[in-house]
């Protein structure tokens, strides 16, 4: 049988903001790792972006190796004790683990979680104190943190640059505490720099330094090669009348606002999140989860708006039936039409309509269509929307060289360069929103192919 993480209850985790999970013990963790098969063609080495060799780290925890676990990770991956927690193993490694055929896959999630906890502060990489070529690194978000490692262990000499005034991007800003620590994503960084690299903050390029400033070796710069990983963190709206009223946030704003400036502890923190007692969160994905989770917390009835059924969510399981253990009312087939708003312009309620199902759309989910006649209204005083991110036109705007999709994505070719030589790109900001692991094999490749263009240039 399955081993199943232990977690704060319901009841208590809804008044506070640690993590609700609260990860394996070490008798839980050999528990959990004796059930691994150790196949001889493991399809969960296959199925991870990164390339986790995964049999063997789990015997070695089986053994009670803890740390040589954690070493043989960190050989594919820099950042387990991130990955561990919110990379959505049951859709990647563990979705093609034998033992998901009986619907009881090893919880690799939770193993790499404990491994990574054990020895979060006791593991170091010896690097060579040789650096070869500067490299610079724009955003420090899981794709620019693995390339940024992966160039360090390369012998590279290596930039971070961060335009917030902490590093590691939507994993600090995007991603609320009760799912990711915020000890733990600095401890990850930590270890990045331990490897060599450099990091500066609150520089923001596109408007602090340009591209062309990183590769002149007049302005001090003079880097050979240039990843650019940005991600997607322009929010996206609805379109509906009055969105732009007193008390409608995006998801951004909010999460930053409650993630990365501590709102939720004003006035020991001087960034309020003003919001009323009724909130209404729009969309299906973890960031709506995140939102409406984190604003029960803060002592609100929420209700989650999505247009379309519980099975076709996004959003991760767990995650769907945490929302729900802690109260969290959702309403499916429900699509906003228009915000109502009082005199002074303050939100009031939403509008909606119901919605039904037919054949499958491009993204392969049934697609919701409305029934006439059926619009209703919720009643609440705060809206968040989250529906999706995009690219920040930012450095785009600025580099018209740098080719770009029409989604606002920066083109790339097959070795993750851009139309600019010598400058790379990966992660959220050449395929739009995707996982954090998806960034971190992004990164990985794209620094295997950074080198490879410096050594032939």
């Amino acid at each position: 049988m399955r081993n199943k993480i232990r977690q704060q209850p319901p009841g208590e985790r809804i008044k506070n903001f640690f993590e609700v999970a609260l990860g394996f013990s070490k008798e839980e963790a050999e528990k959990e790792a004796a059930r691994c098969l150790n196949c001889k063609d493991p399809l969960c080495v296959k199925g991870c972006p990164v390339g986790i060799d995964i049999p063997s780290f789990i015997m070695l925890i089986k053994e009670g190796k803890v740390s040589e676990a954690l070493s043989k990770i960190k050989e594919k991956n820099s950042l387990p004790a991130i990955c561990g927690r919110v990379c959505p193993q049951e859709d990647q490694c563990e979705a093609v683990c034998i033992l998901n055929k009986k619907k009881i896959p090893i919880n690799i999630g939770a193993l790499e979680r404990f491994a990574a906890d054990y020895g979060l502060e006791q593991l170091s990489v010896r690097v060579s104190d040789e650096r070869r070529n500067k490299v610079a690194v724009v955003g420090s978000g899981p794709a620019g943190l693995t390339a940024a490692g992966e160039l360090a262990k390369m012998s590279y000499q290596v930039i971070l640059f961060e335009s917030l005034h902490s590093a590691g991007g939507v994993l600090v800003y995007g991603i609320p505490e009760f799912r990711l620590p915020k000890k733990i994503v600095q401890a990850e960084v930590d270890y990045i720099r331990s490897l060599g690299v450099e990091l500066k903050t609150d520089v923001l390029i596109g408007k602090t330094l340009t591209v062309s400033d990183l590769f002149s070796r007049e302005s001090g710069e003079g880097f050979a090669a240039i990843f650019i990983a940005t991600g997607a963190g322009l929010p996206q709206f609805l379109g509906i009348p009055h969105e732009n009223a007193l008390g409608v946030y995006s998801a951004n704003e909010f999460l930053t606002r409650i993630n990365l400036m501590k709102g939720y502890k004003f006035p020991e923190y001087a960034t309020p999140v003003n919001i009323g007692k009724k909130v209404a969160v729009i969309g299906g994905g973890n960031v709506a989860l995140d939102c409406a989770r984190s604003a029960l917390r803060l002592g609100k009835v929420v209700t989650l708006v999505y247009r379309r059924s519980e099975k076709e969510m996004p959003g991760r399981l767990e995650e769907i039936e945490n929302a729900k253990e802690e109260g969290v009312v959702f309403k499916f087939l429900t699509q906003p039409v228009k915000i109502i708003t009082d005199e002074q312009g303050f939100v009031k309620g939403l509008e909606c309509i119901q919605m039904k199902l037919e054949a499958p759309d491009a993204s392969g989910r049934k697609r919701p269509v409305p029934v006439n006649g059926s619009n209703f209204i919720i009643d609440v005083d705060t809206i968040i929307v989250a529906i999706g991110q995009r690219p920040n036109p930012l450095l785009t705007s600025v580099t018209p060289e740098l080719k770009t999709n029409a989604e606002g994505t920066i083109w790339v070719d097959e070795h993750y360069q851009t139309s600019i030589p010598g400058v790379f790109a990966g992660g959220d900001i050449i395929t739009g929103a995707d996982t954090v692991i998806s960034a971190m094999g992004a990164g990985k490749k794209a620094a295997r192919e950074i080198d490879q263009w410096i050594r032939k240039k």
